[in-house]
C-alpha cells in the first residue's frame, strides 16, 4: 500500500528523506521510493546536479532545487503535508542534525520522519569507488602518473608475500588490508593499461576487460557449474579444470606457463606437480650440492601433498622465535 496523500489541518505532516546510491544507475529506484516521490506535496533536492533529477523530472516529478533548514521543512509540513527530500551523495547531516535538535527541544510538534532507501548497493559495488579513485590518482598524483607496469612489478611481489604472511599468521584484520593492497595493484595496472603504448603497438585495455576475461575463463573451466557436466569431488573438479585448460593453451610441454622467477622451492614443486599430473616418468636429476638435495625434497613434499615453500616458512618462523627467545 502506498502513502495516500491527504491534508489534515491538525496534523504535523511527514518528512521523507530519500537516499540513493551513486553506484547504481540513476533512475533505478524502488517502487516505494517512486510512490513517495509522486505522493509528496513537495520534493526538494539541495544538489542541482544530482544524477537522479533528470530521471525524476522525466517521470513527471516536480523537484524544487532548494536547501531548506529544519525549521523551514517543519513549517512546510504543517497542515498534514508531505515533503520528500532527495538526499545528496553526502547525505543531509546538517538537516538531520537540525531536525534532531528541534525534536529534542520539546517545543515543536514534529512531523513524522521516515528514512527511505531508494536504491541499494549491489555486492561488489564499492569496486566502482576504487576504479574512480584510481582514475583520479593516476591523473593528478605526480608519482602515480609516472608509474609503469615494469616499475610497479616489485610492489606486486611484495604485496603478494604480505598477503601470504597474513594468511599464515591467521590475522583477519591484516588479511583484509593485504587483500586490498593486492587489489590495488590489479586496478593500478589496469588503469595504466587503458592508456596503451602506441610506440610499441600495445593495445589499451581496461579493468572491465580484465574482469570480463576472468569471468569467461571461470565459466569455461567450471562446466560442472555452468554447463552440463557433473563433478562431485574436488578431484573431478581439478580434472575438469586441467582438461579445459589444456584445450585452451594447447601447450607442447608441461613446463610451459611455469614462471621461472618464482622462489626455488615453489618452482621445483610446481614442476613436480606438472610431471605427476601428466603421468610422466621423469627421474629427479642427480648432482652435487644442496640445490639437488632441495630439488629432491621439494618433489617429495609435493608428492605427499605438502607445500614445501609454506613448510619452510613455518620452520623459519619457528627459528625466528627461537632467536628472539635467546636474545631475551
Amino acid at each position: 500500500m502506498g502513502y495516500v496523500r491527504g491534508v489534515n489541518a491538525s496534523s504535523p505532516g511527514r518528512i521523507v528523506l530519500l537516499t540513493t546510491s551513486h553506484r547504481v544507475a540513476p533512475g533505478l529506484l524502488s517502487w516505494p521510493a517512486w510512490q513517495a516521490l509522486h505522493d509528496a506535496d513537495r520534493v526538494l533536492c539541495a544538489d542541482g546536479a544530482h544524477p537522479q533529477l533528470p530521471y525524476l523530472r522525466e517521470a513527471g516529478v516536480k523537484v524544487d532545487e532548494a536547501a531548506s533548514t529544519a525549521e523551514e521543512l517543519v513549517d512546510a509540513c504543517a497542515g498534514g503535508h508531505t515533503v520528500t527530500v532527495v538526499a545528496t551523495g553526502e547525505g543531509e547531516p546538517q538537516l538531520t542534525d537540525g531536525l534532531a535538535r528541534l525534536a529534542g527541544s520539546g517545543r515543536v510538534q514534529m512531523p513524522d520522519l521516515e528514512l527511505l532507501p531508494a536504491s541499494y548497493d549491489l555486492p561488489g559495488a564499492r569496486l566502482l569507488d576504487l576504479v574512480q579513485v584510481m582514475d583520479r590518482i593516476r591523473a593528478e598524483c605526480p608519482w602515480s602518473s609516472q608509474q609503469t607496469h615494469k616499475g610497479l612489478a616489485k610492489y606486486g611481489i611484495e604485496e603478494a608475500y604480505e598477503l601470504v604472511e597474513a594468511i599464515e599468521e591467521g590475522d583477519r584484520h591484516e588479511l583484509r588490508e593485504e587483500l586490498g593492497d593486492v587489489l590495488l595493484q590489479v586496478v593500478f595496472h589496469a588503469r595504466i593499461a587503458e592508456e596503451g603504448r602506441p610506440e610499441d603497438g600495445s593495445e589499451p585495455f581496461s579493468i572491465d576487460d580484465v574482469a570480463g576475461g576472468i569471468v569467461t575463463k571461470l565459466i569455461h573451466r567450471h562446466p560442472h557449474v555452468f554447463g552440463d557436466e557433473t563433478a562431485t569431488t574436488p578431484e573431478e573438479v581439478k580434472a575438469h579444470w586441467l582438461r579445459t585448460k589444456a584445450a585452451e593453451k594447447q601447450r607442447t610441454s608441461v613446463t610451459e606457463g611455469v614462471p621461472l622467477g618464482q622462489p626455488g622451492l615453489a618452482l621445483a614443486a610446481k614442476l613436480a606437480s606438472r610431471v605427476r599430473t601428466a603421468g610422466l616418468e621423469v627421474p629427479i636429476p642427480q648432482g652435487e650440492g644442496v640445490g639437488y638435495e632441495l630439488l629432491a625434497m621439494a618433489a617429495r613434499a609435493e608428492a605427499d601433498g605438502v607445500d614445501p615453500e609454506a613448510a619452510l616458512r613455518a620452520a623459519a618462523r619457528a627459528y625466528r622465535d627461537a632467536i628472539r627467545a635467546t636474545e631475551g
